[in-house]
């Protein structure tokens, strides 16, 4: 996998060779695409239509999200943007106790790109950018549905302490060792 942006930049990534599609910084003109993607994407989740329909909107990103976060693509030859993940510094009471994380908040991949390494690639991705950054490890607040995905890339789900406070579909994945 080749970075072609300096470590003291690796907030902004990325450009990364993946065979017939790539994985870059995204940019406003991408909005259209990436929410077209992710509304893809949310409409494969087994929730009700009507969760669907009113959560939608709330997932699109706008250019002035591109101000906090860090929004990366997969954009494959001839099809163009086939894969989305956006991520940022994590709130200290988010991770767990006495850790630093980049808080991923989400990978949306065409339903027509599942099973093609797409999410996986999206998700080193942003292991990188948090190791890059000094990071302890990724955070994960996850739809329910998404579970396993995380689990078979080796996050470990993070108990729920609070139940008042705590999002109950959290994974954490410790960048130690690696």
């Amino acid at each position: 996998m080749a970075i072609y942006e300096s470590p003291a930049n690796a907030a902004k990534m990325v450009s990364i060779d993946a065979g017939n599609w790539a994985l870059r910084a995204a940019g406003a003109f991408d909005l259209p695409a990436v929410n077209e993607v992710i509304e893809s994407a949310v409409l494969t989740w087994e929730v009700p239509a009507r969760v669907k329909r009113l959560s939608v909107p709330l997932y699109r990103y706008s250019e002035h999200d591109l101000d906090f976060l860090n929004l990366v693509v997969a954009e494959a030859e001839r099809i163009g943007i086939v894969g989305v993940a956006a991520w940022e510094e994590a709130d200290a009471g988010d991770a767990p106790a006495g850790h630093s994380a980049l808080l991923l908040h989400g990978i949306y991949v065409a339903p027509d790109q599942h099973r093609k390494g797409v999410g996986t690639r999206l998700f080193e991705a942003a292991e990188m950018a948090a190791s890059l950054r000094g990071f302890d490890g990724v955070l994960v607040k996850a739809q329910p549905g998404a579970g396993d995905f995380f689990l078979a890339l080796g996050l470990e789900r993070v108990p729920v302490q609070d139940c008042s406070r705590d999002y109950p579909h959290r994974f954490w994945k410790s960048l130690k060792g690696l």
